[in-house]
């Protein structure tokens, strides 16, 4: 599947000048946008940032006719199709999104970079959509990467930053877990992260999966101790009853039905939880192998802008959900282990069970949450979302 991209463009203040005619892309994924960049170059000797969707011929990604704003700084020598577009300003638009807001993003992190020492050589934009904004800088040091985060998720560097002292210490016999490297953060959303090498571990094997969930066992043991300073620091805070007032008031005006019983019965399901004696730590919240970075012989775990405080259980049901019945059992056993012999008497198993129909449940509140802070012009990519965690909870949930 690829994707047929249209882009309206503005001049280097903010004016409309026209749009491109369309051309096609591999990626599908509409907030991948490194090779719409690189086809304009290629093809017009432009340079262009891409803003922010538009709109597109189908209710969904992936795929199908996108059509992005994006800003050039020189005027375009290649003929222009006339295009209408709404250029009013929204309260809920990312900074990234309108014209000039990447210049300014990558400029502060160009002189970040020059106050370490770094040597900017090359700039591409990789992604921009609602939940982050990210663009690979070259130095004379090695690759850098700038992050640009929505309010909701601006707790990733308060993150990064406390788990080095947790993760990774020396004596560990087990697996081990990197988390990446703040080189700066704004407090204002955006993050400047060193390098990760290696690749994404899309369609990682069971035993890949079970080295991730050994080795992030580790860093969530130790992260039980430091709870309440990551909560203070602005994590979100999703222990016990407040898991079940965050979920109901993220889904409020939302068609609930689909999971009405399981909601009905949540507070008395997350009392049975805390019975089960886990304690609460640091939860990834979007622990898959897409989020894990390296080879098999060192792996790092990325993208913390999903993570809450909250019962551990949560990430090893989103590590096993997509692997067949067999392997999930076998990893969910391993793990239930680990915690069995870090809390003797407790009873992992049981609170797995009785989380597994809140997992899907969560983010279904999770992506209310995401829709209720984006411009409506961003909608498509998650509006469909919301029922569809719905349904699935409702499914798991039923004997």
């Amino acid at each position: 599947m690829s994707r047929t991209v249209s882009l309206v463009l503005l001049d280097a203040v903010g004016r409309p000048l026209g749009a491109l005619p369309p051309f096609d892309v591999p990626e599908p994924w509409w907030q991948e946008v490194h090779s719409i960049v690189d086809t304009v170059r290629q093809r017009h000797g432009l340079e262009v940032t891409v803003l922010r969707l538009l709109d597109a011929d189908r209710s969904a990604p992936p795929g199908g006719h996108v059509r992005y704003l994006a800003q050039v700084v020189d005027a375009p020598a290649v003929p222009l199709e006339p295009a209408a577009v709404d250029l009013a300003p929204h309260p809920l638009r990312q900074p990234w999104a309108d014209a000039g807001g990447p210049a300014r993003s990558v400029a502060w992190a160009t002189g970040e970079l020059r106050r370490l020492g770094r040597r900017v050589t090359a700039v591409a934009q990789q992604r921009t959509w609602n939940l982050s904004a990210i663009w690979r800088l070259d130095t004379d040091q090695g690759p850098a990467w700038l992050k640009q985060l929505p309010s909701f998720a601006r707790h990733e560097p308060e993150v990064l930053g406390r788990l080095p002292s947790v993760a990774g210490l020396p004596g560990d016999t087990n697996s081990l877990i990197g988390v990446p490297v703040v080189l700066a953060a704004d407090g204002e959303g955006r993050m400047l992260l060193d390098d990760v090498p290696g690749e994404d571990r899309y369609g990682a094997g069971e035993g890949e999966r079970a080295a991730v969930a050994a080795g992030h066992h580790l860093v969530q043991r130790r992260a039980c101790g430091i709870v309440g300073e990551l909560v203070a620091a602005g994590v979100p805070d999703l222990r016990g009853a407040r898991l079940a007032d965050w979920i109901r008031e993220r889904l409020a005006g939302h068609d609930v039905s689909a999971a009405a019983g399981l909601l009905d019965g949540l507070d008395r399901r997350l009392r049975q939880v805390a019975d089960c004696g886990l304690p609460d730590t640091l939860v990834h919240g979007d622990l898959h192998p897409g989020n894990v970075r390296g080879d098999a012989g060192h792996l790092t775990v990325i993208d913390w802008a999903d993570s809450f405080a909250g019962h551990p259980a949560f990430d090893i049901l989103r590590l096993t959900e997509d692997v067949d019945a067999g392997a999930a059992a076998r990893l969910v056993d391993a793990w239930a282990r680990r915690w069995r012999a870090d809390v003797p008497g407790s009873d992992p198993h049981r609170a797995v069970d009785l989380l597994r129909p809140v997992a899907p449940l969560r983010l279904a509140a999770v992506y209310a949450m995401f829709l209720a802070a984006i411009e409506p012009g961003e909608h498509p990519y998650h509006v469909h979302d919301v029922p569809a965690a719905l349904a699935r909870a409702a499914a798991v949930a039923r004997p």
